[in-house]
């Protein structure tokens, strides 16, 4: 299987790494490649600071036959890991006594000033807490219409006499599920709306105030939002199924988005919208490890505001979302502080995964921040690629 390396900072036995390790990590991604269960792999790992083990594998698309092998180089969306991006946004704001954790929706943005919404406070959507009905497949719900197909009604319907297009108006039309901080139930369409709050608080688009205030101040020179693709970034955009194989040569070709997708393009991408690579994701990832600065001195956000996101954040909230039964969800303020039984990292971890797939984790205890890309190649979702990883690479650790 080709592999190849990526620029590191040291020899994994300088940050008390077993180098063995890492050839039991590439014999499990070529198992899983062998499997037909993931395109491709990279990761980037990093100890104390100090990138150790950086590299990718595989074929650079889903493809048979396909001769061009991924480089450690090559992007692809993250997915859900862009929700890391808006709780560190906001959370700046806050710091900067802009708005509180605390203070209703509605007095940013008033759509929420209605029955059923009005008392749902930032802390609930960061903390998946609102009781805003979850994302689709969480449960079983075969006659419950979500909140994006309400959005397209509305944008197949919607002319510009209407006035403002308001997609957030429609998006209501779903009532909540549970009361505030009954159940903890994974709703990516509250972090859509944390988007929307940053626009409204800083006059900017989400996006844009991520790119000034987090991506460039870091150097994530190979990370950007999907919106912002063009002709060059898109052909080191690896190919993972069909649909995303004619996306990128649209973008490649200079096909411009119709009317609907630059309505859809008006709702912040807040949720799942930035694009990188395994070395971008670990620099940010060692940002958050390091509670806000970067070990060469770059601040994005404060030690305090970072000491309480990522602390527990929610108390005996349960969790019945994809089939679990826990009785104690472990979540920060925008990050995901769950561990049990399938885990061997330390208590304290913080991540977030991207669908699809990838990873990112920060190990305060062990000082590691690990990301990976194990992009699936069939529909489903592959624990294994996954969890499985995860603890080969906090298995090194001596």
């Amino acid at each position: 299987m080709t592999f190849t390396p990526g620029k590191v900072d040291c020899k994994p036995a300088e940050v008390g790494y077993d180098e063995s390790r890492i050839a039991v990590l590439h014999k499990h991604f070529e198992k899983l490649l062998e499997d037909g269960k993931i395109t491709n792999a990279s990761y980037c790992v990093s100890r104390y600071g100090k990138v150790f083990m950086h590299g990718a594998m595989g074929p650079f698309s889903y493809k048979k036959g396909e001769k061009r092998a991924m480089k450690p180089s090559d992007i692809q969306y993250v997915a859900s890991i862009t929700k890391l991006f808006a709780a560190t946004a906001f959370l700046k704001l806050v710091e900067d006594g802009v708005t509180r954790l605390d203070l209703p929706v509605k007095e940013v943005l008033p759509q929420f000033d209605a029955l059923h919404f009005r008392d749902i406070t930032a802390f609930d959507l960061l903390t998946h807490t609102s009781g805003m009905y979850p994302d689709g497949g969480c449960f079983d719900d075969k006659y419950h219409k979500g909140y994006w197909a309400h959005i397209e009604h509305y944008i197949k319907s919607y002319k510009a006499k209407d006035g403002e297009f308001d997609w957030l108006t429609a998006g209501l039309s779903v009532r909540p599920r549970k009361r505030i901080g009954e159940e903890w139930q994974y709703c990516s369409f509250g972090i859509t709306i944390i988007g929307e709050m940053i626009r409204k608080l800083t006059g900017k688009r989400a996006e844009a105030y991520i790119t000034d205030e987090i991506l460039r101040p870091l150097g994530m020179k190979d990370t950007c939002f999907g919106s912002e693709l063009n002709a060059k970034n898109a052909k080191n955009h690896i190919v993972q199924h069909k649909w995303s194989e004619k996306y990128l040569k649209d973008i490649i070709a200079g096909k411009k988005p119709d009317r609907d997708d630059e309505l859809w393009n008006q709702m912040p991408s807040t949720s799942s919208g930035i694009v990188s690579n395994a070395r971008d994701m670990n620099r940010f990832g060692t940002m958050l490890l390091y509670m806000g600065t970067t070990p060469d001195g770059v601040r994005i956000i404060g030690r305090k505001v970072m000491e309480k996101a990522t602390s527990h954040a929610l108390f005996n909230v349960p969790n019945f979302c994809w089939g679990a039964n826990d009785k104690n969800r472990g979540f920060g303020i925008g990050f995901d502080m769950r561990h049990g039984p399938a885990f061997t990292f330390s208590d304290g971890t913080f991540n977030h995964e991207g669908a699809g797939a990838s990873a990112l984790y920060m190990d305060p205890k062990e000082q590691l921040a690990a990301f990976f890309f194990v992009p699936f190649k069939a529909d489903g979702w592959h624990s294994e690629a996954l969890f499985n990883t995860l603890n080969i690479i906090w298995s090194g650790l001596k």
